[in-house]
């Protein structure tokens, strides 16, 4: 099957495009599949197990083992995935002003030069859906809408939508309340409005880019109504991780005391709304894939799925909620399924969120720009690579004191200090603004328990220091491809 599905948080309108404009020279070369993204919102690997569809995927593409964010935040982790830079040349590092947020990402001009815009000049047909950036406002009786991005022909971006109800979607600058009703249920509207542009899409003669972005699993975590009593009893994951602390651990997660009873069953209700609402999620999916087919373009369309973020519940003796460096939060789903990928393959390089922009560019036939941080992936689909990167960045910038801020923890949940964390195939190294300092060998130690910072060698410790430095300081694909490349 040529359809490649790639799940990320973002909306789209579903009718009204202008006419495309003729693709380039180099994009006329080569065969152009569609792109259908679907990205979702703090959706972890270990709920994939509810997910039928995503579980198909894996059977019938490649799932990459080492895929990782540039920041457990929506907005840096979103501004990455749009741009294929790092924070520290997006200067996205936060979800509010004045270090993040849609308004600095846009006061910036970061939106013109992202995988829309790219694949809109090159004749594609681009349709954006549901969550944009936080702060992004589609426009209310007592707001003021923000503007349409440039890059999309059809645009349905949602403001608030974490709740799945009672929102705004601008539909082209067009701003429509959605209220209670369980028509209304955001993923639904979603999944109905990606069907409506695959149809009218496919028969306009174009490529099309279909970027489906979703609220959920972001708390509060609202299941659709009749998934609302599904898996009765579940729990969250019992690993050795669960209310343990790793030795040596950092001053901001020192002294934690156990989790109360109280706090665990609150830790299982919320993993169990969680495993609820992905259920709308893989029906998304299952939309997408039936409008693909039933077009006539499954066989030429590449679907990719993923998340912005991670999400740890009650690892490290933590309440619900991210930012931290351990895998928990920095490690997410990745899965492809499309013409040419590799069926049921794994993958274990180090691959990043950065890499998304210019891998959608060169299936578009496009030599992605040296500009970006990020290069295309688009050979590690076919298979193997020897030499391939191995190595990713995290920069966090914190802690958060934005109290509206939908990210913003609770008094046991983690809110670290800035740090930069270098997480190869071998190792996850972090240093905090406030000195401290974690190494963990995750081929000895996968959950990342025992920090074993202060038990190595100097000089490990120095060559490790110096291989962030490079990358945390890297710009364009060259310079960050060299960084990244740490054995």
């Amino acid at each position: 099957m040529l359809a490649w599905l790639l799940v990320a948080a973002s909306g789209c309108g579903v009718s009204g495009a202008p006419e495309q404009p003729p693709p380039t020279a180099a994009a006329q070369e080569t065969h152009r599949p569609n792109i259908v993204f679907v990205l979702t919102d703090d959706l972890t690997a270990d709920l994939v197990r509810h997910m039928p569809h995503v579980l198909a995927m894996e059977r019938h593409g490649t799932t990459f083992t080492n895929y990782t964010v540039t920041d457990s935040q929506c907005c840096p982790s979103r501004s990455s995935i749009f741009s294929g830079n790092y924070p520290h040349d997006t200067r996205v590092f936060t979800n509010s002003p004045p270090w993040g947020g849609y308004g600095v990402f846009h006061a910036r001009g970061e939106e013109q030069a992202t995988f829309a815009t790219a694949l809109h000049d090159a004749g594609y047909r681009t349709a954006f859906l549901g969550k944009y950036l936080n702060g992004y406002q589609p426009g209310s009786p007592s707001r003021r809408a923000s503007p349409t991005p440039p890059g999309w022909d059809e645009w349905d971006g949602v403001g608030y939508g974490y709740s799945e109800y009672d929102y705004h979607l601008s539909h082209d600058g067009i701003s429509t309340f959605y209220g209670h009703d369980p028509g209304d249920y955001l993923t639904t509207v979603l999944r109905h409005r990606a069907s409506g542009f695959i149809t009218s899409a496919a028969s306009s003669g174009h490529p099309f880019l279909l970027e489906v972005a979703t609220f959920t699993p972001h708390t509060p975590s609202v299941p659709a109504p009749r998934d609302a009593a599904a898996f009765p009893g579940l729990q969250a994951p019992r690993t050795v991780a669960f209310n343990a602390l790793p030795s040596n651990p950092p001053p901001w997660l020192a002294g934690r005391p156990p989790l109360t009873s109280t706090e665990i069953r609150d830790i299982d209700r919320r993993y169990r709304r969680r495993a609820q609402d992905v259920l709308s999620i893989d029906r998304l999916l299952g939309g997408i894939e039936r409008a693909l087919a039933a077009t006539g373009a499954a066989d030429d369309t590449v679907v990719v799925f993923s998340s912005d973020n991670g999400y740890h519940l009650g690892e490290y003796r933590l309440q619900a909620g991210k930012m931290t460096a351990f895998d928990t939060d920095i490690l997410v789903p990745l899965v492809v399924t499309g013409p040419g990928v590799r069926a049921g393959a794994s993958n274990a390089d180090a691959v990043q969120n950065i890499d998304l922009a210019p891998t959608f560019e060169e299936l578009a036939g496009l030599r992605p720009s040296p500009l970006m941080d990020g290069v295309s992936v688009v050979d590690l689909l076919h298979g193997p690579v020897p030499g391939w990167n191995n190595a990713a960045l995290v920069e966090h910038h914190g802690p958060d004191t934005d109290v509206n801020d939908p990210d913003y923890p609770g008094p046991r949940g983690a809110n670290p200090p800035s740090y930069t964390a270098l997480r190869t195939t071998r190792y996850t190294y972090v240093e905090y603004a406030d000195g401290a300092v974690e190494l963990y060998d995750l081929r000895r130690d996968p959950l990342e328990l025992d920090n074993i910072a202060d038990r190595v060698a100097p000089q490990r410790l120095a060559r490790l220091h110096g291989e962030l430095v490079d990358l945390r300081d890297c710009h364009g694909a060259v310079a960050c491809s060299a960084a990244r490349n740490v054995r």
